[in-house]
């Protein structure tokens, strides 16, 4: 089993099941020659999926009654019962999920022995995924005083500059994953701490930057400092983009903690969908905006560029009325770029000071290489205060 989309984000997070790709790669999955079933439920499916799929031997299988696609194996999956309170009917529901499960299996195993040749990349990369707001409480805080207390104390240091939200789905349009990939190198160079749900987390598994050893290799002598000291990644994984609501609890826990404003709108922290494509990415966009948070989607131009009155409401207006504002920006640098100026005015606004990279080291133990290529003689020197003999 492997999965793809923000499917997988939940299943990776739960089960442990292996990430296949993004959303972009779904028919790529197929290629090679190596899937005997696709089973897809709502979201972020290919139309195109269903005649690929029968260039070979794999069968795509819908399971949600509000998707069914032409050409494909409809198997619903009923969760209707689950929802009793009858403890025997729930029983009853987890059993009809489980022979469910069995059916759509065993259609696969059925499939196996036309499987041909196939060609899976070896490419792979490991990351740690499961960064919900309950984990986070307790990576830095541990059992028992589980608090965001540290994160702020950072960003309030400037150790960490401040945080942005980096989601949502691939856009054909683009490259596939350079947005993501440039905007997440950017931020990590200037110390800004990156959450991530849906395709866009995935895409920076793939680069490698879900585990804590890329803290070392990408991310500035600040955010390096913390990550060292926490043991977490540089880009935490939150999920799926269907639950951006956990990066807005972190958001609210970390105002309610104090140090960093009254709200939402107060905190150093940006929103981003950089390669957007859906009304699933406007949907969320403005349920975070409302929350007070100014989000940046990228990629493409606004469905409302034509419009001044507009575009004004969704950023002064916005702002004015709930501290958030939406902005439409196609290139990557200024997408940093204004990301990196709004973090800066909202430091400025707590009276936090400025930031300024040179204060933090390299590394925790930075001292000891530079010991380790001074002579003998004056190391001993150094370190024990008398000379070697």
């Amino acid at each position: 089993m492997s999965g793809i989309c923000c499917t997988a984000n939940e299943t990776v997070m739960r089960q442990g099941v292996p990430l296949a790709g993004n959303f972009l790669q779904q028919e790529l999955a197929i290629l090679t020659g190596a899937v005997e079933a696709m089973v897809v439920d709502v979201q972020c499916i290919m139309q195109g999926i269903v005649p690929l799929a029968d260039k070979f031997h794999t069968e795509v299988i819908t399971t949600s009654r509000k998707v069914k696609i032409t050409g494909a194996t409809h198997i619903e999956f009923d969760e209707s019962k689950a929802l009793e309170i009858a403890k025997q009917i729930v029983r009853r529901a987890e059993s009809k999920a489980l022979e469910i499960a069995k059916q759509i299996v065993r259609r696969a195993i059925d499939l196996f022995p036309k499987r041909g040749e196939t060609h899976i990349p070896e490419d792979h990369n490991p990351l740690v995924p499961g960064f919900s707001h309950e984990y986070i409480d307790y990576a830095l805080g541990g059992l028992y005083r589980g608090s965001l207390r540290p994160l702020n104390d950072a960003i309030m240091a400037g150790r960490i500059r401040g945080v942005v939200a980096n989601i949502g789905c691939n856009n054909a349009r683009v490259r596939h994953d350079e947005l993501f990939h440039h905007v997440v190198t950017e931020f990590l160079k200037n110390d800004i701490l990156v959450v991530e749900t849906g395709c866009g987390a995935i895409a920076s598994a793939k680069q490698g930057f879900m585990t804590p050893e890329a803290a070392l290799e990408v991310a500035g002598p600040g955010l390096r400092e913390v990550c060292e000291t926490v043991g977490m990644p540089p880009v935490l994984h939150m999920g799926s983009c269907v639950d951006n609501s956990r990066i807005l609890t972190v958001l609210a826990q970390m105002a309610t903690e104090g140090g960093l404003g009254e709200d939402i709108c107060d905190i150093p922290a940006v929103g981003m969908a950089p390669e957007w494509m859906s009304e699933k990415a406007l949907s969320i966009a403005t349920y975070c905006v409302a929350s007070g948070a100014y989000v940046i989607l990228g990629g493409s131009d606004g469905p409302v560029s034509g419009s001044e009155e507009v575009l004004r409401l969704m950023t002064e207006g916005w702002e004015e009325k709930v501290g958030g504002r939406l902005e439409f920006v196609e290139e990557a640098e200024e997408i940093v770029r204004r990301s990196i100026e709004h973090i800066d005015k909202k430091r400025a606004a707590l009276g936090l000071p400025e930031y300024d990279a040179s204060k933090w080291g390299r590394s925790g133990d930075r001292r000891m290489p530079d010991l380790l290529e001074i002579p003998f003689e004056e190391r001993i020197e150094a370190v024990y205060g008398l000379a070697g003999k």
